[in-house]
């Protein structure tokens, strides 16, 4: 249970540090248990620019490294299109608003309960998906 509340605050540091660059369309995906997923949660949101996209990269690595925290592996960095910051438990995705629509990954993982920023910060709840919309009703 630690380690999920952990994971839960770190992934909380990498969403502040995409608000604190103006990130747009800040999206969580928690991903299923048993789906093939190689890691716990996808943080997506998009970039207006090159430059924001860099920035927002380097605010979520400054910030996570604060903690002692690195990205494993970061990918497209140069580009800025779509960069890559894998945390293990956690992939970061930040995309140009082009990208984003052409990899469309909240589509490609429909399957994962998709969380807003305030539902992780309040402990995700017992939350369900209903259809394929993305509908969520809060359970008692």
């Amino acid at each position: 249970m630690k380690k999920n509340t952990a994971l839960r605050k770190q992934v909380q540091q990498a969403i502040h540090a995409c608000q604190e660059k103006k990130a747009e369309e800040i999206s969580i995906l928690e991903l299923e248990k048993g789906s093939g997923a190689f890691t716990d949660y996808f943080v997506v949101c998009s970039g207006t620019n090159p430059r924001q996209i860099q920035a927002i990269a380097d605010e979520v690595e400054d910030e996570l490294e604060k903690t002692g925290l690195r990205p494993t592996h970061v990918e497209g960095y140069r580009q800025a299109e779509w960069v890559l910051l894998d945390y293990v438990d956690f992939v970061v995705h930040v995309f140009s608003e082009k990208a984003r629509k052409y990899y469309d990954l909240e589509r490609l993982w429909k399957s994962a309960k998709r969380l807003t920023p305030a539902e992780l910060t309040a402990g995700g709840g017992k939350t369900r998906r209903t259809h394929a919309r993305g509908a969520r009703k809060k359970l008692a």
